[in-house]
């Protein structure tokens, strides 16, 4: 899925922006560790940012002090476990500023509309807003649940390599929640295919019996997320799916531009 890459960052010292230079270079250092894998020497650092090893080494002896960063015992840095609040935090928020689209899903959909992000091997559901159907869907906010049985789990994984997804699938195995789930990786990768010829997943019964969710992810989010709606498989048809699936796709574009901004609003 869309994640922030160094190849997308210039490869020198960003020119002023009016910001606090010094912080801009260890955010910079931070987002090029997480997309090395959260663990890189300063040689790396230098080439691919472009700063001086003497400047990388004063900043992540900072990061270090402040716990934001950790020295290994082979030299090489890692993320810091204070990132791990962080994160939490950001994630948690990051439901509270999509509410606001997923209310939008529910008004033009009818059903109820979720947001999940992956949180290392498992689906964790970060907000959802419920339809106003008798008869509704309703997923409990973290909630964690398995990848390969879900619609937001196919679009989150869509674009990720497939030695990637068979060692995920691997690690936490296929365990069948309904009669049609998919239990094999083969089945699974061929699902993926078709998420991304058809630009978006579904769960059709997979997750739970007499339940149809669609989803897609949302392009560039800051850490890999999907919204979805779901709603019960007499209504969530093939018919209503055309319908569906383009309102799903513009919410996510427009709730990837507030993430991307500086201010986010509907």
């Amino acid at each position: 899925m869309p994640t922030s890459s160094a190849s997308t960052k210039s490869s020198g010292p960003s020119a002023p922006t009016g910001g606090v230079q010094s912080l801009e270079r260890a955010f910079d250092l931070l987002e090029r560790m997480a997309d090395a894998g959260g663990e890189v020497g300063l040689s790396e650092l230098s080439a691919s940012s472009g700063l001086p090893l003497p400047t990388i080494h004063r900043l992540m002896r900072t990061l270090v002090a402040c716990g934001y960063v950790r020295q290994q015992a082979n030299r090489r840095y890692s993320l810091g476990p204070r990132l791990i609040r962080l994160g939490e935090s950001a994630s948690r928020l990051l439901g509270t500023w999509a509410r606001p689209y997923l209310a939008r899903l529910v008004e033009v959909t009818g059903e109820t509309a979720n947001m999940a992000l992956l949180d290392g091997d498992e689906i964790v559901y970060v907000a959802q807003v419920p339809s106003k159907h008798s008869m509704r869907m309703f997923t409990e906010v973290g909630r964690r649940v398995l990848p390969h049985s879900t619609g937001v789990g196919k679009a989150l994984l869509a674009d990720t390599p497939a030695d990637e997804v068979r060692a995920l699938l691997a690690r936490t195995g296929m365990p069948a929640a309904t009669e049609k789930t998919i239990t094999t990786a083969d089945g699974f990768l061929d699902a993926l295919a078709e998420v991304r010829r058809a630009g978006y997943a579904v769960d059709d019964n997979e997750q739970e019996i007499g339940v149809r969710c669609l989803a897609v992810s949302v392009p560039n989010s800051p850490t890999a997320a999907a919204i979805s709606i779901s709603g019960p498989a007499g209504r969530v048809t093939d018919a209503a799916t055309e319908k569906i699936v383009p309102v799903l796709q513009q919410v996510a574009e427009e709730l990837s531009v507030a993430l991307s901004s500086s201010g986010v609003g509907v």
